[in-house]
């Protein structure tokens, strides 16, 4: 029984399926429970830790999912490499859906979400001038390619709060300052997993273009469901190569993030 894990997977319920010798471990945390209860298992030879981002019922919109507790519950399980599969909306006419953008920048236009867990005791400041693990990047582009997807390498993700989806407007704007693609929940995950020291890359599936990229009604819920759930398959086949190609050591600078910081508590795990 597998009960400790080194790479943490946040995504939907769809992903279940990943992992053999599946348990479920309840944990508490200083920003309360995780979304759901964390299932431990193996892709592998890689001892593995799920997370349902919005819990298995899909009870948490974007702006209430508990992020904090999420990433902290991973590390405290031993998690040092986190992939974060998710749905988006295109920016760009030439990314259509069903193709993979691994992004390398990200802006937040979130507002209220509790960002930082180090909102007490004393300043720190934690570099996040590059967001993503180069590595983990690096690995998800190259098994994406060996499996005949079509992968944008880089590119900006811009979040915004939802859970509504943007008006044309808005779009046209995150279009015409050159971002690549929309969401609603890949902020704060990053900067907390910059914070916990932890390697965290994004792996992005495009559902659908966002309002102002082209003319219609634009986007609904169901078909944003719809399309992922189409996906979940080859989503879910391509997070379990890419736990395979992840580097057994971490030689990127993620695992230094903090050095020379003074930090209000001692990092789980």
């Amino acid at each position: 029984m597998v009960t400790r894990a080194d790479i943490g997977v946040i995504g939907g319920s769809g992903f279940y399926s990943l992992l053999d010798d599946a348990t479920e471990v309840e944990i508490t945390t200083p920003y309360g429970p995780p979304s759901d209860v964390v299932t431990v298992g193996r892709i592998g030879g890689r001892s593995v830790a799920f997370v349902p981002r919005h819990g298995r019922d899909h009870r948490f919109p974007p702006h209430r999912i508990p992020y904090r507790a999420n990433l902290w519950a991973l590390r405290s399980l031993g998690v040092r490499q986190v992939l974060a599969p998710s749905a988006v909306g295109s920016l760009r006419a030439e990314i259509g859906p069903g193709a993979l953008v691994v992004p390398d920048q990200i802006v937040d236009r979130t507002a209220g979400r509790a960002q930082t867990y180090y909102d007490a005791d004393g300043v720190v400041h934690v570099a996040f001038a590059d967001p993503y693990c180069p590595s983990g990047r690096a690995a998800a582009v190259s098994t994406a390619r060996s499996a005949d997807w079509e992968v944008t390498d880089g590119g900006t993700l811009v979040v915004i709060e939802g859970p509504r989806f943007s008006s044309r407007a808005e779009s046209r704007w995150f279009s015409g300052n050159g971002w690549s693609i929309v969401g609603m929940t890949g902020f704060p995950e990053s900067v907390l997993a910059r914070e916990l020291a932890l390697c965290y890359t994004s792996i992005s599936l495009v559902t659908d273009h966002d309002a102002g990229v082209e003319a219609g009604e634009g986007v609904t819920h169901d078909e944003v469901l719809s399309f992922f759930a189409t996906n979940v398959g080859r989503m879910r086949s391509l997070v379990a190569d890419v736990v395979a190609a992840l580097p057994e050591e971490r030689t990127c600078p993620c695992p230094t993030a903090l050095d020379g910081l003074k930090l209000p508590f001692d990092l789980p795990g």
